[in-house]
């Protein structure tokens, strides 16, 4: 059963629905650790306190923050309790926005939202209101020692939170908001709509993979049977010089989608080594 990461209140007008907060997605790595080239050890980061010239242990360690160079404002569990705001547990709904008026930019991590035996009713009358109002909820909670703006959507199976950027946290890039914009001709306009089209499809999630984590994992069972590494080739690119040539040309070769074609194995040097070790690396990594 899965653990929740928040637990609490959804507070609509006077309607209060105890709620949990469960992670819906997390990211999927290969970690590689530090080691000591010399005898293969992996390194440690122990709690070593200078001062005292000793490790230390989690229990003796408190949080401060540094005002001035090695001066500290010191804070206990307790006093971080005290100022603790409403949103720790609940969280009340703000107001209503439509959906498509929420920049993409803003969204962070997401989170399922489901209610408490008690709440179902309440939680079925809000999500249908907004399933038919096609309107989005935002509200603020506050998790993990911070307190978060977030949208809470209405799906086909519940309701999700997405915590979100606030607006002084998005960055101004000089070179991407004060571009010069080039106007492009008509009939380059018309081979790029071609392109897309030639392009356009049903979004799929399912048929997109990290080749390089699959690659990776090839490569561990490669190195584990001291088998030979070969190198990636990669395409040579270059700026595109003709642009209207470039496009056709690029409508002409019918390219397949990448994202749905399987990788090829390119570290081991016998394919059928590779498939079975790559498979063998999946279930360990699956369970």
């Amino acid at each position: 059963m899965a653990s929740s990461v928040w637990k609490g209140y959804l507070s609509f007008g006077l309607l209060s629905i105890p709620i949990r907060l469960f992670t819906a997605a997390r990211g999927e790595r290969i970690s590689l650790n530090q080691l000591h080239e010399v005898c293969h050890t992996r390194i440690k980061m122990p709690l070593f306190c200078p001062t005292c010239d000793r490790k230390v242990e989690r229990s003796e360690i408190i949080k401060g923050y540094e005002y001035e160079k090695d001066q500290y404002v010191l804070f206990s569990d307790d006093d971080l309790d005290k100022i603790e705001p409403d949103s720790a547990r609940a969280m009340e709904i703000l107001e209503f926005v439509k959906v498509d008026e929420i920049d993409p930019l803003y969204y962070d991590a997401s989170y399922y939202l489901t209610p408490e035996d008690e709440g179902k009713k309440a939680y079925s009358l809000l999500l249908k209101a907004m399933e038919d109002s096609g309107y989005a909820a935002i509200a603020k909670v506050t998790m993990h020692q911070r307190e978060h703006i977030v949208v809470i959507r209405a799906r086909e199976q519940g309701m999700t939170l997405h915590t979100m950027f606030y607006q002084g946290e998005i960055r101004e890039v000089a070179e991407f908001t004060h571009q010069d914009k080039v106007e492009p001709k008509e009939q380059e306009k018309k081979l790029a709509m071609q392109l897309i089209e030639s392009l356009a499809a049903t979004f799929e999630p399912e048929k997109y993979r990290d080749e390089y984590m699959e690659s990776m994992q090839a490569l561990i069972a490669a190195k584990q049977k001291g088998l030979e590494v070969t190198a990636t080739t990669h395409p040579v690119r270059a700026p595109v010089i003709d642009l209207m040539d470039a496009l056709r040309k690029s409508i002409n070769a019918k390219p397949a989608a990448s994202a749905g074609k399987k990788p090829p194995v390119r570290s081991i040097s016998s394919a059928s080594q590779a498939t079975q070790s790559t498979r063998k690396s999946n279930k360990k990594a699956a369970g």
